[in-house]
């Protein structure tokens, strides 16, 4: 049914790598393209499968894409590369007639900023030039905007507070580690705080709000305030909501290590002269920090991310919980990597199968809550995220 380029060879692409290829009846012809060939050749023996094909492709440099794509002439890229690299392959994707999909917003290399603007500005050309483009379909950004849309379909005229919440209860038995990229994870957490409230946004501190919530099968976990891109595109087309936040949950070891590696300036941007070459301290730090997708065969417990939506039905308050727990074991003795990669890599290839299957196809760029969340959510319980619901109990929030 589909040809499907996947640019990227981490931890989230090696999930979505097995689970395309658990549904081969949608995706007919597979290519993993990524900076090391031979980070894509050891996906492919993972899985066992040798109908897979590979290539090196710089995700930087928009004429070595075009002439991938031009050369293997795929119907949709999936884009689980860095944030860096989202305009150069949505550029590539323009000039080749390939749809596109990826799972996390644009963010500028030396700035710590994300936000829609960027990509929506191709929203035209996609247009014109009869192309898809699908953002945001990982958990969250992805899931979470589709729970919201699901609710706000079945169960509720007016959403009015809606809050994100996801705890990783796992512990991967290291110090000090991120469970994605761990550039894009600290300059993710170590920003300003920004939340919906009232027609406008408001700006915290970083991880300056916090509190206790309890999460299903964990309890209760602290929890800490961040700014979150899908937030952005969920309160401009779901305008009835008054509120919108994401919470986040941190251990206190995690976040002391996070504040001495601030304080030291290893969480800087900003180049520095070491022995005559020029090097970024967090691009540094990356590499003696653990490889997130090494994290897997050790890593206990589980996450549970979800939406506490409040709102009206029928002239009535409703509460409404959506939410679904993985577990870090089960993912990694079926893909090998944990639970974090797992929740981000199943809902790439479901919003690929969504597009093969002309479900979510449609001219333009678009978030994925602005599809049908049915049939999507169908596949969610087939694909090893099932979801649970919880009404009228205390949000907490």
């Amino acid at each position: 049914m589909g040809k499907v380029l996947m640019i990227g060879a981490g931890g989230v692409a090696t999930v979505a790598a097995f689970k395309i290829a658990q549904n081969a009846d949608v995706f007919t012809d597979f290519m993993i393209a990524s900076r090391t060939k031979s980070k894509c050749d050891k996906i492919v023996e993972a899985i066992g499968n040798p109908n897979i094909k590979t290539a090196q492709v710089d995700a930087d440099d928009v004429e070595q894409l075009k002439a991938l794509m031009n050369d293997y002439k795929p119907e949709l890229v999936i884009n689980l590369a860095l944030p860096y690299q989202d305009l150069t392959i949505m550029e590539a994707c323009l000039a080749c007639g390939c749809s596109y999909l990826d799972t996390a917003n644009y963010e500028p290399k030396d700035e710590a900023h994300f936000e829609y603007s960027w990509q929506w500005a191709y929203k035209k050309r996609f247009e014109d030039a009869g192309l898809t483009a699908i953002l945001g379909c990982g958990f969250d950004p992805g899931v979470t905007s589709i729970f919201t849309a699901y609710a706000a379909k079945h169960h509720f005229d007016e959403i009015q507070y809606l809050d994100i919440v996801d705890c990783n209860a796992g512990d991967h038995h290291k110090a000090f580690a991120t469970n994605f990229n761990p550039e894009i994870n600290i300059r993710e957490i170590t920003q300003k705080g920004l939340y919906w409230e009232d027609g406008k946004w408001v700006e915290t501190e970083p991880l300056e709000i916090h509190k206790p919530l309890t999460y299903p099968e964990i309890g209760p976990k602290e929890s800490y305030l961040l700014h979150h891109e899908e937030i952005e595109s969920l309160v401009k087309n779901y305008p009835t909501i008054r509120r919108a936040r994401f919470w986040m949950t941190f251990g206190q070891e995690y976040l002391t290590h996070l504040r001495v590696i601030q304080n030291i300036g290893m969480a800087s941007i900003v180049p520095i002269d070491y022995e005559g070459k020029k090097i970024v301290p967090l691009q540094f730090l990356k590499a003696v920090l653990p490889n997130p997708q090494d994290l897997g065969q050790n890593y206990e417990g589980q996450t549970s991310i979800g939406c506490r939506i409040r709102g009206l039905k029928d002239g009535k308050e409703l509460t409404y919980y959506i939410y679904n727990n993985c577990s870090h074991q089960a993912a990694f003795n079926e893909t090998g990597m944990q639970g974090v990669s797992y929740t981000t890599g199943v809902p790439a290839m479901i919003g690929a199968m969504m597009f093969f299957k002309g479900l979510w196809r449609r001219p333009g760029v678009w978030n994925v809550e602005e599809f049908d969340p049915d049939p999507f959510m169908e596949q969610l319980n087939k694909q090893g995220l099932p979801w649970h619901e919880i009404f009228n109990a205390d949000l907490e929030l």
